[in-house]
């Protein structure tokens, strides 16, 4: 599977202090680049677009998101390690995770079975309550924003999301978020709150025990529609893990279940309610599907040890 792609000749060759070796991926923001620091870490590098990074109000949000996002330091996260606000362009690097995204690996290998769902669901909550404790709110949890490695899921891109006080990172009405894992109060423009994650979090378990969403397939309004005003899809799942992603699907944000009391089923034999016979956690070996567990140890050894593909002609 590859993951690098060339540098193109109008994709810049530093960032601050970082090499730049290829590129991972785009998104709303800007071009996300692996990059290697002066002493040879690989990093992730995020480098914001330049019609987002003229916007004064949009670097000091930017500065302000940042500043919160470098504060998470769960184990389960991929977390900010460096950042310039006022560079030009603006950028973060965050820890590099050589591993494969959630849907990835969901859309090549299948669902999961609920053991490791499970212990998914562990890493995540975990994940998240780092998050939610410097007051960071996700608001786009979902299968490509969560990478798989050998010792667990790491939730990346939450250093752009919101953070308490700010407006988001993005134009004004743009909705945050993706169709099928977006709360209902994000889709009628309520205040969100850590809450909206543990939805998201309900859809991404969703997705990964039965290889679908929760609110089925279609355009974006179809979903947005069914997750306001319809119950999800949930009967393929087994009962145990049913019952806890029902509790976080719930309409009304104050029926959700905690990040913490989240925490607490997941990692517990007795909150899988039959489901397995033991609790297996994220940082042990086996917590995912053999064949997952598979693909992430060759995507290892091709991404670290491999030579990325070298790089298009820079304008004379």
């Amino acid at each position: 599977m590859a993951v690098f792609e060339a540098l193109e000749p109008e994709d810049p060759r530093r960032v601050g202090r970082y090499r730049l070796v290829a590129r991972l991926g785009a998104g709303g923001m800007g071009r996300v680049y692996l990059a290697r620091s002066p002493g040879g870490r690989p990093v992730a590098v995020k480098v914001v677009r330049p019609e987002l990074a003229e916007d004064g109000d949009f670097r000091r949000r930017f500065a302000r998101e940042v500043t919160a996002a470098r504060r998470v330091n769960g184990a389960f996260t991929a977390g900010v390690v460096d950042a310039d606000a006022d560079g030009s362009p603006a950028w973060l690097a965050t820890v590099f995770v050589p591993g494969v995204s959630l849907g990835e690996a969901i859309a090549g290998h299948g669902p999961w079975p609920a053991r490791s769902v499970f212990a998914l669901g562990a890493g995540l909550a975990e994940a998240l309550e780092a998050i939610h404790a410097v007051g960071i709110v996700h608001r786009d949890l979902k299968p490509s924003n969560i990478l798989l490695a050998a010792d667990g899921p790491r939730v990346i891109d939450f250093g752009i999301s919101v953070a308490s006080g700010a407006s988001a990172l993005t134009p004004p009405a743009t909705t945050i978020g993706t169709p099928g894992f977006m709360s209902p109060e994000q889709l009628t423009d309520q205040p969100v709150s850590p809450a909206s994650d543990v939805f998201a979090l309900g859809a991404v378990l969703a997705y990964t025990g039965t290889g679908t969403g929760p609110f089925g397939a279609g355009t974006p309004h179809v979903l947005h529609y069914r997750a306001v005003h319809e119950p999800p899809s949930l009967a393929s799942l087994s009962p145990a893990l049913r019952e806890v992603v029902a509790a976080c699907l719930a309409k009304d944000p104050d029926q959700r279940p905690t990040v913490a009391g989240l925490l607490d089923r997941f990692a517990s034999a007795d909150g899988a309610g039959g489901d397995t016979d033991t609790a297996v956690l994220p940082a042990e070996p086996g917590w995912m599907p053999d064949r997952v567990a598979r693909l992430v140890q060759t995507h290892n050894v091709t991404d670290l040890l491999g030579t990325p593909p070298a790089e298009q002609p820079s304008p004379a």
